[in-house]
């Protein structure tokens, strides 16, 4: 039996189902924040089967989840998968879920199969990929690649004021795993992602699976204004330091200078947060987030530029400014893997398609230590971050069949 036959489509299939009570909401979504209970208990459950597969299981000072299954050399560098567990507060049930369950399917794939590999196989969970609770994104892996430093993270804060290395104490206390010794980071000899694509492209060219060449860079802001608060009902309009509406004029302003013809720049104002939020005091004080994306990195230094101009000119009589929060610029990936999953889907006969990501992923930074690709398959109308996220069970055992033949290559390098 060969890798790719062991893996198990119901097996795959119920273990998305089981995670997805793990934060399960009304609409069939999960709300999974990174470092909540629900993470904690998604963490457990992950651990618990790989135990009693006789894997290794072990955390990392960023809270990165490792499931590692042996080599015949242990001291070689391994080859790792997998993607994050942490959703967006109304996510779907694949996104980053698949990519980690897919990569653990692999693990379980190989051992029933009784493939022996080179090198260790390591299936992951990164920490914080989607950044709805903590920013920025992608963290876990970030401070593993050394993009991010791990003192500065542990002190960042969320929504609410709660420091991550407070929530991840109580998330590692919770869901406790042996730790590895020093700062994150360890030799990788390789690096494969599996995730849902998040776009419509592979449904509506009938392909399977997505061979994927890069990652387009983005960039993310926070934008804030500071005007007086005052009484809705007394005040005159033209007297006041109207926070929201300055906000308004500079969000505004910044749509229209994003607009392209090609319509390639994504720009996404997803948050917004206005005080003191009562309904008859004038706003005092308001922000809002940006995330901004496109493939070329001087076209995002570009309309940076025009975005602090917004911002300078058109908060008046009321204050602004705009903090950018990250800036990862684009990733190619390296031909040797991407030649390798084309290859192996072929060798599959999975009608397939070669496409770049829209969307940022943890492969983005690990692209830096390794050899690195990503395997796409299809998600429904190409809905994702929304709970009625959806994937066919015969999709998702497709990616996983590429996956594990992609890492027994090379492991066995």
């Amino acid at each position: 039996m060969s890798a790719a036959d062991a893996i198990r489509e119901d097996r795959l299939w119920q273990r998305h189902a089981d995670m997805a009570k793990l934060g399960g909401t009304p609409k069939g979504g999960v709300n999974r924040q990174a470092l909540s209970a629900e993470d904690a208990a998604a963490r457990n459950l992950l651990g618990s089967w790989a135990k009693a597969r006789g894997f290794g299981v072990s955390t990392d000072a960023i809270g990165n989840l490792f499931v590692r299954r042996e080599g015949s050399d242990p001291s070689a560098p391994p080859v790792m998968s997998g993607s994050h567990m942490d959703s967006q507060p109304t996510g779907g049930r694949f996104d980053g879920m698949y990519g980690v369950l897919a990569a653990f399917e692999a693990l379980e794939a190989l051992e029933d199969a009784g493939v022996r590999t080179h090198r260790p196989v390591v299936a992951v969970a990164w920490t914080n990929e989607e950044g709805s609770r903590f920013q920025p994104g992608a963290m876990g892996s970030a401070v593993f690649a050394g993009h991010n430093a791990l003192d500065e993270m542990l002190e960042v804060k969320d929504w609410k004021g709660v420091l991550l290395k407070d929530a991840l104490a109580e998330t590692l206390k919770a869901a406790p795993a042996p730790m590895r010794p020093g700062k994150p980071g360890f030799a990788l000899d390789g690096y494969v992602e599996a995730h849902i694509e998040q776009g419509p492209r592979l449904e509506n060219e009938r392909k399977t699976i997505g061979v994927v060449t890069a990652i387009q860079g983005s960039r993310r802001y926070i934008v804030s204004t500071a005007g007086e608060e005052a009484h809705a009902g007394t005040t005159p309009r033209a007297a006041r330091k109207d926070a929201f509406a300055a906000a308004l004029r500079i969000a505004q302003a910044m749509y229209e200078a994003t607009t392209d013809q090609d319509d390639t720049l994504r720009f996404t104002i997803g948050r917004v947060d206005v005080a003191p939020g009562s309904p008859n005091t004038v706003p005092g004080q308001t922000s809002f987030t940006i995330d901004m994306r496109h493939p070329d990195d001087a076209v995002l230094e570009a309309h940076e530029k025009k975005l602090r101009e917004i911002v300078a000119t058109k908060a008046a009589p009321c204050t602004a400014r705009i903090e950018r929060v990250t800036a990862v610029p684009p990733t190619h990936f390296d031909p040797m893997v991407i030649d390798l999953v084309r290859a192996k889907t072929n060798a599959l006969e999975f009608a397939n398609m070669d496409m770049p990501s829209g969307a940022g992923h943890d492969a983005m930074h690990i692209a830096r230590l390794c050899p690195t690709g990503m395997i796409f398959v299809p998600c429904e109308r190409g809905i994702s971050h929304n709970e009625i996220e959806n994937a066919t069970p015969q999709d998702l055992a497709a990616g996983a069949r590429v996956l594990v033949e992609v890492l027994t290559e090379l492991a066995n390098r």
